[in-house]
């Protein structure tokens, strides 16, 4: 009785405990609310200080209106980073302080990914936008022609990318450890309201998961129990995690037959965020579908035969050397966007109407336009014994813009998918052949 009197005295001091760090956790964070807000009064304060010397020099004919405009723009622009830059520290610091709280368990370190993620795709199309709503001043001031325009805007979208790419890879690895660390029992486990990681070939989509904490992979996901769960995919907006595989091939003469590349060594890969926009409040049929993706389209030549680039010509030629892998690749950055019909029911749950998505037959038309992030040849070969690989990056005289046509039926998350490229693969060959892909894609809701 003694020895049981101890135990309970402990795990009450246990309890107890993590209440007060709860509440030490709480006070931290209003007291950082209340900073950030702090601080962004005095940033709004600067801000329209500057803005003041600034109206008073074009008064005094000091500086033009374009240049008004110019240096408004980069003071709101320092504004905004200074705000991101200190609110960055002192979350750092707050996690730095409680690295107990939230990341102990299994929801708790997945949904900082999900989040983390989500945040980085944010923050990186939010700056985009800012670049390019600059380069379409300057194209409005008459400082910039119209291709240049497009130009900057290329760059300046590869770059974000880029950016994207890098960022994701980071939380990747941060994902890959988390599922190791599962596996080798290192994660604290909860009892009572557990927390399950959910796939989607179980059909998790319409199950009730009660109290449970769900984070289901790989759309990431994470419902904190069931009302939580039905709330989110009831919103109006959505987000889909998409991948897509297939068969890759060029068209030429308005045909695919006799082909110069393997039909089934040429594949696709893409890997996407997309929202999911239903367009009437109170009808499931129309949606809008846009987003961003990672596109590889790849290439292999028949006929031990490989891209040589002449001039201003990019042509196949046989090489004299027997090749055991020929490959060409492109990277394209693009935005879809579909006009979707998803033919998915309404369920009433409690008098309440939820409309849900991806849980029937769905029929996507649209197109894409993005740009050409790189372009590689890969090809691999005997030498002298010697197992060789020559990877050669360059221009190849590939299209800088891509854009095309693409459509998908399918039934919830798997689709038949076809896209088509309207411009050419290579912008001056003097015969034309644009890029055809047909393949699955998967919308992981």
């Amino acid at each position: 009785m003694r020895n049981f009197t101890v135990y309970l005295v402990l795990l009450l001091c246990l309890f107890v405990s993590e209440i007060k760090a709860q509440e030490t956790f709480d006070q931290a964070w209003e007291k950082f609310r209340v900073q950030q807000s702090e601080i962004r009064k005095e940033e709004e304060e600067i801000f329209t200080e500057e803005v003041e010397r600034l109206r008073d020099k074009l008064k005094n004919r000091l500086i033009s209106k374009d240049e008004f405009k110019e240096q408004k723009i980069v003071l709101e622009n320092n504004k905004e980073k200074n705000i991101y830059a200190i609110d960055s520290i002192n979350i750092k610091i707050i996690r730095q302080q409680f690295p107990e709280l939230g990341e102990k368990t299994f929801e708790g370190r997945a949904e900082q990914i999900s989040i983390g993620i989500k945040m980085d795709v944010y923050e990186e199309k939010k700056m985009l936008k800012r670049e390019i709503d600059a380069v379409d001043k300057e194209l409005i001031n008459g400082k910039i022609s119209k291709e240049q325009a497009e130009e900057k805007k290329l760059k300046l979208a590869e770059i974000r990318a880029k950016n994207i790419e890098e960022k994701v890879k980071i939380h990747q690895k941060a994902l890959d450890k988390l599922i190791q660390d599962d596996i080798d029992g290192k994660i604290h486990k909860q009892f009572g309201n557990r927390n399950r990681v959910t796939m989607p070939l179980k059909n998790v989509q319409n199950s009730n998961i009660g109290h449970h904490r769900d984070l289901v992979l790989p759309a990431m996901k994470y419902y904190k129990g069931q009302k939580d769960k039905d709330s989110q995919q009831n919103q109006r907006t959505s987000t889909q995690l998409v991948f897509a595989i297939g068969a890759n091939n060029l068209v030429t003469d308005k045909a695919i037959a006799n082909s110069d590349f393997k039909y089934w060594g040429s594949r696709f890969y893409e890997w996407g965020l997309t929202y999911n926009t239903r367009i009437f409040k109170n009808d499931n049929l129309l949606h809008a579908k846009y987003g961003l993706s990672v596109v590889y389209n790849n290439l292999r030549p028949t006929d031990n035969r490989n891209f040589v680039t002449n001039d201003n010509q990019t042509n196949l030629v046989v090489n004299p050397v027997d090749l055991k892998d020929s490959r060409f690749r492109n990277v394209n950055l693009v935005f879809p966007i579909h006009l979707e019909f998803d033919f998915t029911k309404p369920e009433i749950k409690n008098d309440k109407t939820y409309f849900k998505s991806h849980n029937s037959f769905r029929l996507g038309i649209g197109g894409y336009f993005g740009t050409n992030l790189k372009s590689k040849q890969i090809i691999k070969y005997d030498l002298d014994g010697y197992k060789t690989v020559d990877r050669t990056r360059g221009d190849f005289n590939a299209t800088n813009f891509i854009y095309g046509l693409s459509t998908y039926v399918g039934y919830k998350a798997t689709s038949l998918y076809l896209k088509y490229d309207l411009n050419p693969l290579f912008k001056d060959n003097l015969v034309k052949q644009n890029n055809v892909s047909l393949g699955l894609r998967f919308d992981f809701n």
